[in-house]
């Protein structure tokens, strides 16, 4: 699919309305990737490209009721599921590109990010964008509930060496934009890539 941000609005504006029957049963997978960002109470999380929020629950329980919450999508008919879910009670939702967030610097202490780093039309300054919104030391987690093969196999491809997603290739684009990769995971159920927020 296309990187550009009004092909990736149209492609999820047609798919909001029956996104989470399609994956129900992702919940669990989502609730242990928060728990592994090492979130506290208190503090400040944003869900970058957060959908139908299938992660502002999990969120919310983690910061608990001091902390903050903000779910911001760049597609309105994916903002309006999640509301419609009710998942706006755990989170300020907001339309608003990864490229450009409307939060001041190191306002956040950490970021969540499902099914992001593959639309990112310009990885590193996104990344870098995220990592200019995280306090030093905070922490980044990118999420998918299946793992690279899987998500390939699902769509009738093959992993490719050129895949941003790929542990090499990922971590040169963290590397560039702030980030140090921590931690990686691709299985057949799961993919995390866990960062931390350099001081530099």
């Amino acid at each position: 699919m296309s990187d550009d941000p009004t092909q990736i609005r149209e492609f999820f504006g047609i798919r909001a309305a029956d996104w989470d029957s399609r994956f129900p049963d992702d919940g669990p997978a989502y609730a242990a990737a928060v728990a592994d960002l090492g979130l506290r109470p208190g503090d400040a999380v944003l869900d970058a490209g957060c959908g139908t929020g299938r992660a502002l629950p999990p969120l919310r329980e983690a910061v608990g009721p001091t902390g903050t919450v903000i779910g911001a999508d760049l597609t309105p008919e994916m903002l309006a599921e999640a509301e419609r879910a009710g998942r706006g009670e755990a989170a300020a939702l907001v339309f608003a590109d990864v490229a450009r967030l409307p939060l001041r610097s190191g306002a956040l202490d950490a970021v969540f990010g499902a099914g992001l780093i593959s639309h990112l039309a310009d990885p590193e300054g996104d990344l870098r964008e995220l990592a200019r919104v995280v306090r030093p030391g905070g922490r980044l987690a990118l999420f998918h509930p299946i793992g690279r093969a899987a998500l390939a196999a699902r769509h009738g491809r093959r992993i490719t060496d050129d895949d941003l997603r790929a542990e090499p290739n990922l971590r040169k684009a963290l590397d560039g934009s702030g980030w140090e990769l921590l931690g990686y995971a691709d299985e057949d159920d799961r993919y995390l890539a866990l960062a931390v927020r350099r001081t530099e």
